[in-house]
């Protein structure tokens, strides 16, 4: 990404001086502590002017409504201090010049406007763009004194230059003449407008940004949750395998009470037949009870650990369940190409999820030249809508057995094991066992699907399918 340079922002300043002086601040926003949003107006036209002071993206432009979306512009509810400062001495005042000083990457705004008294002052809005020290600052231009900026800098910060409120503004130290680096971009540019090219060419980059970070962020998130399943699973997996042999108690409780009246009260062992396993054993017992005693206690025993290991079987069905679950949404983040496409799945990922747009997204389709058609999920959502909206009893659907991956439909007059083989190898193209060999598809029709009350998004049970592996 090419940086933005003070020949940039010199065009920029020529560009748009004449909507700039004279124009009215109507509003001012700030999305995150590096984004500005200025809307002004000027010649019965309001425009929104955009300032970036993140180091890897700092820039100032006019945005396009279409940009704006893009950007994923979000304003708090409760504004930033310094936002607030702002709004306290700009709003609803006016900018008197625009100046860019000599070989600078510093955007002012000269700003006229009135103190308490109704005075007229003027204050300059400083909009210093020069990549990790780029910052927002106010200040007086009768005193020079700072009024307020984006960031402090002390002197454990900067040894050169000090910015914070009540000290005076004085202009960063001298750099290097730095290179022209979109001469060659501006001039390829087929609008023609700088504001334009500068718009279009960091929303790119932004969003891309964007995408990448929530991307990361859900898979950090569901992968940890992931984690967390597959250890309690293990864990349950084997207390469960731990406690098989309790069994033992009902056979012990059976032995003694079949030989009720041949074992001696108060003994601690009985020497017994084990009828079921051939052998002679010998039980020890609680010398404090008596045998029909000892007995109960093996049949309570019994009876207990029968109810804690139906528990804790339902537990680990509903952790295998999850861990499915989980699996797919992973699989959905990692596919995801879009942003919208995060957004989309945001529900399954955080508790407060995004506002977004509550149509259908666009579900992918495969027309065949004989009329037939194929949908892919490319997530849970879109999943459960192929199910439950899309699809007709004798439609076939295809998944891959036991793991993660898109729901497959198929819409067919006449199936044909070449469609089969069709749908089932896309059912492994778009699974997270894709580059895997020996590969097993089940396909069944649609009325022998079935959703379980409560279950989760996208989650089926199936019957009568029938297996295709794939290498």
């Amino acid at each position: 990404m090419i940086t933005f340079d003070n020949y940039t922002l010199n065009a920029f300043v020529k560009e748009q001086t004449e909507f700039l002086t004279g124009a009215r601040i109507n509003k001012i926003q700030q999305p995150t502590r590096r984004e500005f949003v200025l809307t002004l107006r000027n010649n019965s036209e309001s425009r929104q002017l955009y300032v970036n002071i993140n180091p890897s993206f700092y820039h100032v432009c006019f945005m396009s409504k279409e940009n704006y979306q893009r950007r994923l512009i979000e304003i708090p509810q409760k504004p930033p201090m310094f936002c607030m400062l702002l709004r306290k001495y700009l709003e609803n005042s006016r900018i008197a010049r625009v100046n860019q000083p000599q070989g600078e990457r510093i955007l002012e705004l000269f700003i006229e406007t009135y103190n308490e008294l109704g005075e007229k002052i003027f204050l300059c809005l400083a909009i210093e763009l020069m990549g990790k020290h780029s910052n927002v600052i106010l200040y007086n231009t009768d005193t020079d004194v700072i009024i307020g900026c984006a960031h402090n800098v002390g002197s454990e910060k900067s040894r050169e230059r000090e910015i914070y409120g009540g000290i005076p503004y004085v202009y960063p130290p001298k750099q290097g003449v730095s290179n022209n680096n979109w001469t060659s971009l501006l001039d390829s540019y087929e609008n023609g407008s700088v504001n334009d090219f500068i718009d279009n060419y960091y929303t790119y980059f932004i969003e891309e940004n964007k995408f990448k970070t929530l991307k990361s962020q859900y898979r950090t998130v569901i992968s940890q949750r992931l984690k967390k399943v597959v250890k309690s699973l293990k864990q349950m997996e084997y207390k469960l395998n731990s406690d098989s042999d309790f069994d033992k108690y009902r056979l012990y409780g059976d032995l003694l009470m079949a030989n009720l009246y041949m074992l001696k009260d108060y003994s601690s062992s009985a020497s017994v037949y084990d009828y079921e396993n051939d052998k002679q054993i010998e039980i020890t017992l609680d010398a404090t009870k008596t045998i029909k005693d000892n007995a109960n206690k093996f049949y309570k025993l019994y009876n207990k650990a029968k109810t804690s290991r139906e528990k804790l079987t339902e537990l680990v069905n509903e952790a295998v369940e999850k861990k499915a679950y989980l699996e797919q949404v992973l699989y959905s983040i990692n596919c995801a190409e879009k942003i919208e496409d995060l957004f989309e799945i945001s529900g399954e990922v955080v508790d407060e999820p995004k506002k977004t747009d509550k149509k259908q997204s666009e579900i992918m389709k495969i027309e065949t030249e004989n009329g037939d058609r194929i949908f892919i999920g490319k997530n849970n959502k879109q999943n459960d809508y192929i199910i439950s909206k899309l699809s007709g009893e004798d439609d076939l659907w295809f998944h891959v057995h036991n793991c993660a991956g898109s729901h497959i439909l198929l819409k067919s007059q006449k199936v044909t094991d070449d469609l089969i083989m069709r749908c089932a190898r896309l059912a492994k193209e778009y699974s997270s066992v894709k580059d895997s060999s020996k590969i097993g598809v089940i396909y069944t029709k649609r009325k022998y699907l079935r959703k379980p009350p409560g279950a989760n998004l996208g989650y089926v049970t199936y019957r009568n399918e029938q297996e295709i592996v794939l290498d």
